[in-house]
């Protein structure tokens, strides 16, 4: 099955140093995106449901850009990516989301990355 990039953007009223602060701290993480997490040094274990999946933490810039490599990606060019910067003409801040996933299901991983950024939004407070 051919991979496929994702790129996504999402607007938020929170400033990027709360959104980083939710992107990378396990009490912030479990409130959105994963049940349980661990992290040591750079790599974080996030748990779903019982199932687990291990990222190394690749590229880190403060309240700027958050990098993961996955464990078990089968292609080393593949990764997820938040980026977050506050936008000029409107003083929103963006936050743009880079995910890999087999081109059928494309679709499913936008809609689960929606559904997860108004999760995210409701608990950051914007």
């Amino acid at each position: 099955m051919k991979r496929v990039r994702l790129d996504m953007e999402f607007i938020f009223r929170a400033s990027p140093t709360i959104l980083y602060t939710f992107m990378t701290t396990p009490a912030c993480l479990v409130r959105w995106y994963c049940d349980e997490v661990d992290i040591t040094n750079d790599v974080y274990t996030f748990y779903w449901s019982g199932s687990s999946e291990v990222a190394y933490l690749l590229d880190d810039i403060e309240d700027e850009r958050v990098r993961f490599e996955w464990e078990d990606a089968d292609d080393p060019n593949e990764f997820l990516e938040f980026r977050m910067y506050k936008s000029d003409i409107t003083n929103e801040t963006i936050v743009e989301i880079t995910d890999f996933c087999d081109e059928d299901e494309t679709q499913e991983v936008k809609d689960l990355w929606s559904t997860l950024m108004i999760d995210l939004r409701k608990e950051c407070g914007g």
